[in-house]
């Protein structure tokens, strides 16, 4: 379901960050966010300041987890893991998102709840949630500080027998004629370091299974070192297409016809298959359940893509 507006009514002039605090049980950082996101009107209009005093009729708009019924795969008083499915946000973009996983991931554990990283919307796999707020910060800490090893999955196009290493730097591109969020190469950007190593090479897609290890974890990394070794992954609608497919996909204007034939696949083929981290003493290995590698026929045979080789 998303966010709703709910219908409230204030007799006297009241701070609105304390009105929120006392009507909807929340601390006084929760009630500041709300005002911040603009997500407070008052006789139709948005309160901009927390400690605005208001009065009259007031509108909340409030989140209302709506399960579609994903379940964690491994939970614990302090966490749990779910296995994303591609196509599902992780937190909703605006207050007209319908849904995202975090509506499931609240209705399963309480409006505490949280993802504790980003995973993209069409990258499938393992995603981390904290329960609560303590374990919330300790997570995040723990994230930031790098005691967290991920893995991923990925199909590439081409072949590659022989484990790699990406060592390039990158940065968000300020280039808007292009794409604006696009993450780019560049000698002035952030450390970045990927360890590959293949798997199997399919012949008659053209394709090879990897396995990734980031060792820093830039936005994109694992998308765009590929990208920048000749060997996208299949599916990328960003990187590995021209500029003005990728134009079209962030426009949700490109068919699907398009879709299949400059990205080769229907989705990203990008997928989060481990996590290994310790917490509270214990030492966690954890493993999607999902059976990426038959994805590999939904690619569309190299003779019948677009070569990306050039771009």
């Amino acid at each position: 379901m998303g966010f709703i507006n709910r219908d409230y009514f204030a007799k006297e002039p009241i701070p609105a960050f304390l009105f929120l605090m006392r009507q909807l049980g929340v601390k006084q950082g929760e009630a500041q966010k709300i005002v911040a996101t603009g997500r407070l009107v008052v006789d139709g209009e948005v309160v901009r300041h927390s400690g605005q005093r208001i009065e009259g009729q007031i509108q909340i708009k409030v989140f209302v987890p709506e399960t579609r019924g994903e379940r964690p795969i491994f939970t614990t008083p302090d966490f749990g893991i779910f296995d994303k499915p591609s196509g599902t946000l992780v937190h909703p973009t605006t207050h007209r998102t319908p849904y995202s996983l975090l509506d499931d991931i609240r209705h399963i554990y309480g409006e505490e709840a949280n993802a504790i990283h980003r995973i993209d919307m069409e990258t499938s796999g393992l995603l981390l949630v904290s329960r609560n707020k303590r374990s919330e910060r300790s997570l995040k800490m723990m994230f930031e500080g790098r005691g967290v090893k991920k893995s991923y999955l990925a199909w590439v196009r081409g072949k590659i027998d022989k484990p790699f290493d990406v060592d390039v730097p990158l940065r968000q591109n300020n280039d808007f004629s292009t794409i604006k969020l696009k993450m780019i190469v560049h000698p002035e950007g952030k450390h970045a370091l990927t360890h590959f190593e293949p798997i199997e090479y399919d012949s008659i897609h053209d394709a090879t299974l990897i396995h990734a290890f980031p060792h820093t974890g830039r936005q994109h990394q694992i998308r765009v070192h590929l990208f920048h070794v000749k060997h996208p992954i299949i599916g990328d609608p960003i990187y590995g297409v021209p500029t003005e497919i990728a134009i079209k996909y962030l426009d949700k204007v490109l068919t699907d016809e398009e879709r299949l034939y400059y990205m080769g696949a229907k989705r990203l083929l990008l997928h989060a298959q481990t996590l290994c981290f310790e917490y509270g003493g214990t030492t966690y290995h954890l493993s999607s359940r999902f059976d990426f590698e038959s994805l590999k026929e939904m690619i569309v045979k190299s003779s019948e893509r677009f070569n990306a080789i050039d771009i």
